[in-house]
């Protein structure tokens, strides 16, 4: 579920609307489905992307899908969920160091494990 907007915490400075904004910039560079405009949203701690689904695999009549959830975590680093669409849960994906190498590798996304 998505949180209610702003989801600002003291321990945490993550969503802001200015790293929102930079993950929107960004998913502009993305390798697949260039023809839709995928949303990011403020999350716990973080940020949702959801766009709508262009292939039909996951909801068959194009509606909006979860693409990607983006958490900071305490100790400086990136964490990249990727939905479990049989589950409907978020699965931990990888770990980054900057948000620019979790952004590099979800607009690449060479297994189509988020943009499916």
């Amino acid at each position: 579920m998505v949180a209610k907007y702003p989801v600002y915490s003291a321990s945490c400075p993550h969503p802001n609307d200015v790293d929102r904004k930079r993950i929107e910039k960004t998913l502009v560079e993305r390798v697949r489905y260039k023809y839709v405009a995928p949303s990011v949203l403020p999350d716990v701690d973080g940020y949702l992307v959801r766009s709508p689904c262009c292939s039909r695999t996951v909801d068959p009549e194009g509606g909006e899908i979860d693409i990607a959830r983006i958490e900071y975590q305490d100790g400086g680093f990136w964490r990249l969920y990727q939905k479990d669409d049989e589950k409907q849960r978020w699965r931990a994906h990888s770990e980054y160091l900057s948000m620019s190498s979790l952004m590099a590798r979800l607009i690449a996304d060479p297994k189509k494990e988020f943009w499916r």
